[in-house]
């Protein structure tokens, strides 16, 4: 069964902490969250961004994730490609003191549809 055309993409979008997080001198790393608030906000606020749960495994990975398992996750219903994109780009945008937020994190957009819900149990 595909999606209508005016349904929504589902969106999972994977982010991933860079080894030049864990590189930052101790007690550092706080600009670098305030950067990911930055750009969670923003996200939100993006036109055509349903955002419908977050994920955060950072009690239980710690380290560097340059693939999955990642280290948080956004789930959300999407507009359109180009807002995925834009959603993406907060990452090149959205700045951490000199740097982009990309220098500590990276994000992958994994682009599908829903699953069927089922139907309640009688």
């Amino acid at each position: 069964m595909s999606a209508s055309p005016e349904a929504p993409l589902r969106v999972l979008f994977c982010i991933g902490v860079n080894q030049n997080f864990f590189d930052l001198p101790t007690g550092q790393g706080k600009s670098v969250w305030d950067g990911t608030v930055s750009m969670l906000t923003q996200l939100h606020e993006l036109p055509g961004v349903t955002v419908l749960g977050t994920f955060d495994d950072d009690q239980h990975m710690v380290g560097p994730s340059n693939s999955w398992p990642w280290t948080c996750y956004v789930l959300a219903d999407v507009v359109d490609q180009p807002t995925v994109a834009a959603a993406c780009n907060l990452f090149r945008t959205v700045q951490v003191g000199e740097h982009g937020l990309w220098r500590y994190m990276k994000i992958e957009a994994r682009i599908g549809r829903p699953l069927p819900e089922p139907e309640p149990a009688r």
